[in-house]
This record gives C-alpha cells, structure tokens and sequence, in this order.
C-alpha cells in the first residue's frame, strides 16, 4: 500500500537521523564516563599492585642500607659498592647528585615513593642516616608482572564490553523512547495521505464548474463572488499539488522529458491569473522561444507554481511581476514586500514562514529546493524589504 511505503521511507529516514544524533551525543558521554572511570581504576589498581611489591622492595633497602653501614664504618681502599642478583640500586646526595648506580633506568623522580618506569619498578627511600654521604637509596627491579601492560589490557577488555554494553542498551532504549512518536507520526502520515487524497475531487469539481460559468452574463457583484471562489479554490489546488509532492516524492518515478518552457510558463501564469486579478496584479512576460529543459513536467511546474504563488502572495496591491525567460535562466520578479538577508537564508527550510497572515504552510521554497537539487539547477535569491524580489532558476 502507498501508506506503508511512505512510512518506510520519509519515517525511517527522519529516524535514522534522530538515532545517529542521539548515539552520537550517547556515545560521546559514554566515551567520557569510561575515559574518567578508566583512570580512575588504572590509578587504583596500579597503587593496589605496587602496594604488594612495597614490602619486598623494603626489605632489599634494608639489605642496602646494612651494607652501606657497614662499608661507611669499615671503609677500607679497593672496597666494592655493594651489589646484588636481585635489585640494582643507586644511592644520591642531598642535591640530587648521583653517587653511585648500577640502575638500568636513570630516570629516577624523587617525589614518588614507588613508581613504574618503563619495564622496572623503583623504590625511593629517604636513609636516616648519611652512609657514605647519600641521603637517598633508590632500588630497582624488573616489572615481572609487566603491572601498566596487565592494567592496560583489563581497562582495553572491560572497556570495549562496557561500551558495546552501553551502545547497545542505549539504542534499543532510544528506540523504545521513539515508539510513540513513530506511532504518532505514522497516524498523522496516513491522516495527511487520506485528507489529500480527498481534496482532490472536490476542488477539482469546484474548479470545472467555475470555469464552465458565463461570466459575462453575470453581473458586477455575483462575477466577484465567483472570482473570490475560483481564487481559493485555485490555492487549495495549489496547496494540494504540494501535499501531493510532499507526501509522494519517495514513490513517483520521475518522467523525465523536453519540456517546452515558455508554453507551461504561459499556462501556469492563466492558471494563477484570477488571484492576480483580485491583487491588481500586473504580469509582465519576456519569454524567449525555444527554450527546452529535459525535466520531469510536473516538478519544474511545482518550482514555477511555488515561485509565482509566493510572487502573488507577498506582492503589494496593484504591484507588478515580471517574469523572464532566457537560455540558461528563469527569474520571476515582483514589487512585494522583499525580504532581509537573515530571511534568504532561512527561505528554503520546511516550515519557514516569515509572513504568518500569508497562509500556507512553507513547504513550498522547500519543494522548489529540493527538485533544484535533484536536477542541478541553482537558485538565486535577491531582496531588499519593501522593494522587492527576484528569484532566478538557472541550469
């Protein structure tokens, strides 16, 4: 069914984008409560591990710190600096200064206790007494358990799980969350289908009836009755055809074919020539023969209705529109009320309305935008506030 299709494209597309844009804030925020969660633990459990190596490492001071007393007391000429198979160790003046060292790793930090430093573990101890001069004892062993590698690896596997958890957890949620609002909007499509499809007859009615009325045998006051209905029959036609493109766009295949410019500008401006008559609109037509454009017929008819309706509707009383054809171009200019520059920017997304006693329902600068992007066509905007505008279609 055409109601199921359409829920399948421009719903699940306007839902695709609120999920990416959701996960994307989610993942973020994810990313950041792991990040500070995983420092936080790899700090902790680093302190954990180096805490179970601090009594061995103490008890290797100890051994130093005897055979330092003991070679400071005994000194004698030819005597060693104390070694050992299972620490190196370094000892150091008041200043800083290196007084002697078997360390691998010279890179000692005096403010730290315990520490890691590439593949070996250092133990700074402040000696109570000065032996030999030192008043620092720093011993060093190897990172057997390779301490910052494991932390690494644990953080790398819990994090990954924790996130894919996380991201999970957090679409199905969100997807739940867009359940009755996918629902809403699925009714509200199908209600929009079924009233559009419903317009159709009737104006179409109203619209061949009109024209099949003699109006010059009526008088004055009952021809402007029947031009005031044909007037707001012709923009619901107008506003349904735009319904039509709106809601079909993701099931019409476009016919593309050598479109003859000048006759379906000429038809569009008869078509919209009642309500240019009631503004005391004068059209002006510089249309050059020849000009053919391969297009689909009915959507460079949606970009022309759309331009010359916004052209009525938001032109002065008894203003002017002129609308030119050229080789390359189409522009329609009016004498209408214009538009700021913050308004030209902001003129081709839906909904934009900047005058609310204008009616409509501003998709039509949006339909004109999206059938000029499917077809490469650009648009040109100029406008000054009380002055006018002039909109060119160039290819």
């Amino acid at each position: 069914m055409l109601v199921s299709k359409s829920k399948d494209t421009s719903l699940q597309q306007s839902e695709k984008r609120t999920l990416r844009s959701f996960l994307f804030l989610y993942i973020f925020l994810a990313l950041l409560i792991l990040l500070f969660s995983g420092i936080i633990y790899y700090n902790t459990q680093k302190d954990l591990i180096l805490s179970e190596q601090l009594n061995r490492l103490r008890n290797y001071s100890d051994q130093m710190i005897s055979k330092l007393r003991f070679m400071h007391e005994n000194f004698k000429p030819g005597m060693e600096y104390p070694r050992s198979r299972h620490y190196n160790s370094a000892i150091y003046d008041a200043s800083y200064k290196e007084i002697f060292s078997t360390l691998k790793n010279k890179n000692v930090d005096f403010n730290k206790n315990i520490y890691v430093i590439e593949d070996k573990i250092h133990y700074v101890r402040v000696l109570e007494r000065y032996y030999l001069g030192a008043i620092f004892l720093v011993i060093e062993v190897d990172d057997s358990k390779n301490i910052l590698e494991s932390i690494k690896f644990e953080l790398l596997v819990y994090g990954l799980v924790l996130f894919l958890i996380l991201v999970i957890g957090g679409y199905f949620l969100l997807k739940l969350m867009l359940k009755p609002m996918r629902d809403s909007i699925y009714l509200l499509d199908r209600f929009i289908k079924d009233t559009t499809h419903e317009l159709n007859t009737p104006v179409s009615t109203i619209l061949m009836n009109i024209e099949a009325i003699p109006k010059e045998k009526l008088d004055d006051r009952l021809k402007k009755r029947i031009n005031r209905i044909e007037v707001a029959s012709r923009t619901i036609s107008n506003l349904y055809n735009d319904l039509t493109y709106v809601v079909l766009k993701n099931q019409t295949i476009s016919k593309d074919e050598n479109v003859d410019l000048k006759g379906l500008i000429e038809e569009r401006v008869l078509f919209f020539k009642v309500m240019c008559e009631q503004k005391r609109i004068k059209c002006y037509l510089d249309l050059d023969n020849g000009v053919v454009l391969h297009i689909d017929r009915q959507k460079i008819s949606r970009i022309i209705d759309n331009l010359l309706s916004n052209a009525i509707k938001y032109n002065k009383k008894g203003g002017t529109i002129t609308l030119v054809l050229k080789s390359h171009y189409f522009e329609i200019i009016d004498t209408g009320i214009g538009m700021s520059n913050m308004e030209i920017k902001e003129i081709f997304k839906r909904y934009s309305r900047f005058n609310k006693n204008a009616g409509g329902f501003g998709i039509g600068l949006n339909i004109v935008d999206t059938i000029a992007k499917e077809y490469g066509l650009k648009i040109d905007i100029k406008s000054k506030p009380n002055v006018g505008t002039e909109v060119r279609v160039s290819w």
